[in-house]
């Protein structure tokens, strides 16, 4: 059965697009990442949550604190991204649903009161907030090279001293450079993810 999308778009997103390595010097601003994520947030989460916080590190002492942190394979690469962005929870979310829920505002109380549910519940989401984020990067016609070796903890206490943010990814964005790109890896056929009961 064909698929609704277009080709080339099904192309940009999914076939030709891979994890980049490097980047061209070509700037990524602000407001191409604001135009990323005015797309994904209409993307369904649970309870219509938006606990995805995006930090974009642009100055110069702000990317040398943050590369100190990262795994030492990954620092080269983001230390000549032209755009980082460390993707991270609220672990207060709730506090907005209110206001994202109208028609149930309620649920704050009733489902976020106990901090284990609520964590988990926003990290899930944040997460699946990620991943479309990582889709809108390839939208806009860029490349996304998420990561998650660093120090975590490192990075919470550097960034979000207040503990209300927890970091999930760390994301270099930009045009891809020479040599971006591995061999693209294996993946599962459906045969073999999908089972009909």
């Amino acid at each position: 059965m064909a698929l609704a999308l277009d080709p080339a778009a099904q192309d940009l997103l999914f076939r030709e697009a891979h994890t980049a390595h490097t980047f061209t010097g070509d700037p990524v601003s602000e407001e191409q990442i604001a135009a990323v994520y005015d797309l994904v947030k209409l993307a369904p989460t649970a309870f219509n949550q938006s606990p995805l916080r995006i930090t974009l590190v642009q100055s110069t002492q702000a990317r040398e604190r943050l590369v100190a942190r990262m795994a030492e394979g990954n620092r080269p690469k983001t230390a000549t991204a032209p755009m980082t962005a460390i993707l991270s929870v609220d672990l207060h979310f709730h506090e907005r649903l209110p206001e994202l829920l109208p028609t149930a505002p309620h649920i704050k109380d009733a489902h976020f009161s106990e901090q284990g549910p609520r964590e988990a519940a926003g990290t899930f989401n944040a997460t699946l907030q990620a991943g479309y984020f990582l889709l809108g990067v390839r939208a806009a016609g860029l490349a996304a090279g998420p990561m998650t070796g660093f120090d975590a903890a490192g990075v919470d206490k550097e960034f979000f001293g207040d503990g209300r943010q927890a970091t999930l990814l760390v994301v270099n964005i930009g045009r891809p450079g020479a040599d971006a790109y591995r061999p693209r890896a294996p993946r599962l056929e459906s045969a073999e993810a999908i089972t009909t009961v």
